[in-house]
């Protein structure tokens, strides 16, 4: 992998399941007929401007990582559809809900990476993002595996490349360990500020957030989510 300063750095290794239950026959379809249709294509050059990626007139461009089944890049997809969004996600039956839904809601402004969300980041051209979201991320709570949590010093550093300045990284978990090891790292980091003022602006979701699924399953355990924001300086 070739990140921008022109090193050569050795791919970040995926971790976790890829698929799950069997895929129906329409999913099946989906997969051979609208994601190729939507993926992005890697071996190339990303466009100058990230807004030529959607064939609909786009004012800002954000990124989706790990979503799921889609709950919630597709519910902003459909309130905003000036704004593109680029989703990832490796998982073959989340990919799969998200496909049928985009396809029921005909939406046009939606970008799918079918892998790792690391090589799309270093692919990604520089100040291109207005927004990234990370909600409820693998926590990888034993401590032998947190070097596979995605968000690491090298990973913030690449979030604050390709975030436009005033751009945000919204981040969600319900593991309190995680939300203090993501804290720390942006903390840190000399490019991005923490947006909270008071308690509730880490206790309450921002405003317009669409819960996921995991969310519901996290709230009904009352285990209770964090919700973080940090600023590209």
């Amino acid at each position: 992998m070739t990140v921008m300063d022109g090193t050569e750095r050795k791919p970040r290794a995926f971790f976790g399941r890829r698929k799950g239950h069997r895929l129906r026959p329409n999913q099946e379809r989906l997969f051979a007929t609208l994601l190729p249709r939507l993926a992005l294509d890697l071996s190339h050059p990303a466009p100058a401007v990230l807004k030529e990626l959607f064939p609909v007139p786009t004012r800002a461009v954000d990124l989706e990582i790990g979503f799921g089944s889609g709950e919630s890049m597709i519910a902003r997809a459909r309130e905003q559809p000036d704004v593109g969004f680029i989703g990832v996600e490796p998982f073959v039956n989340g990919m799969a809900k998200a496909l049928a839904v985009i396809e029921s809601n005909g939406l046009r402004n939606v970008r799918l990476h079918f892998d790792d969300a690391a090589g799309l980041i270093a692919w990604l051209p520089e100040g291109s993002l207005a927004r990234i979201d990370l909600i409820h991320p693998d926590p990888w709570p034993k401590r032998r595996h947190w070097k596979r949590r995605l968000v690491q010093d090298e990973m913030v550093a690449q979030f604050a490349r390709i975030l436009q300045q005033g751009g945000e990284f919204r981040f969600v978990t319900d593991i309190a360990d995680y939300a203090a090891w993501t804290l720390q790292r942006f903390l840190r980091s000399p490019d991005f500020e923490w947006t909270a003022e008071c308690a509730d602006d880490w206790r309450k979701p921002w405003p317009g957030f669409t819960g996921t699924r995991y969310h519901a399953k996290a709230a009904r355990a009352d285990r209770m989510s964090c919700f973080l924001i940090f600023r590209r300086i």
